[in-house]
């Protein structure tokens, strides 16, 4: 074989390979949040599903709330970035990024999800609290003791501990610090919102049917995930991390 066609044949190799090594790699269904800047505490999200011709959006996109300080990088499957925002415990920031999804969690015994369901008790709660062995973890205080879940301020059955508050009654787990690294930011959900467009604490928010729809969509067979970025930034990544083409989305 002449050099050549060796270094055709490599070219090959290496172009055949390039969409491996994104962190979208394998994934068949992306939500996508985009936002105005890396301030602003809302955003718009977008489904797309992975077909023979690449990405294409699934269903009308909508608004949606994040956090009250708007959004940092967080710990995901992306590579880490050192310019920008990086997320803290209690910034009131949601994660930036590309995260797998954990369980779906809400107030009912069932839902009409195929996503792993965990329905929330009274004793309930996502550990805030960094010193807690337990941090960034749902844990039952029935199982764990009282004094495991002391100082949290994550109770799941927020209808039970806050007048009928409503944000978990269905939700999902976004997989941000998945190692639960002390002070990186802990208990990120996708969840309901009380009000339209009120802000989070660094989750995100939406009306109730979109979430119902949102569930009710997702396959753990098609390896969802949920990327979440400023739309600068996503610009700037969309090509090497995979992500589709923000002009595909209906605004």
């Amino acid at each position: 074989m002449s050099p050549l066609v060796c270094l055709l044949a490599l070219a090959a190799s290496v172009a055949s390979a390039t969409p491996l090594a994104t962190p979208v790699h394998g994934a068949r269904q992306l939500i996508v949040v985009t936002s105005p800047s890396w301030d602003t505490p809302s955003g718009h999200l977008q489904v797309f599903e992975r077909t023979d011709n690449g990405w294409k959006a699934h269903g009308d996109g909508f608004d949606v709330s994040l956090g009250r300080t708007g959004s940092a990088w967080g710990i995901g499957l992306h590579p880490q970035q050192d310019v920008g925002p990086q997320k803290r415990e209690g910034d009131g920031r949601s994660p930036a990024g590309i995260f797998t999804l954990g369980t779906a969690f809400g107030y009912a015994e069932h839902i009409r999800s195929a996503l792993p369901y965990q329905p929330m008790l009274t004793t309930s709660y996502c550990m805030d609290v960094p010193a807690s062995p337990l941090y960034n973890r749902i844990v039952d205080a029935a199982k764990v003791g009282a004094d495991a879940v002391k100082g949290s301020t994550e109770t799941m059955r927020l209808d039970l501990h806050n007048n009928g508050d409503l944000r978990y009654r269905e939700g999902f787990v976004i997989e941000h610090n998945p190692a639960n690294v002390p002070n990186q930011g802990s208990c990120i959900f996708a969840h309901l919102w009380r009000r339209p467009g009120e802000a989070t604490a660094g989750c995100t928010a939406m009306e109730p049917q979109r979430m119902t729809d949102l569930l009710a969509w997702l396959t753990p067979t098609a390896k969802p995930l949920f990327v979440l970025l400023p739309e600068q930034e996503y610009e700037r990544l969309r090509l090497s991390w995979g992500l589709p083409a923000l002009m595909e989305t209906v605004r």
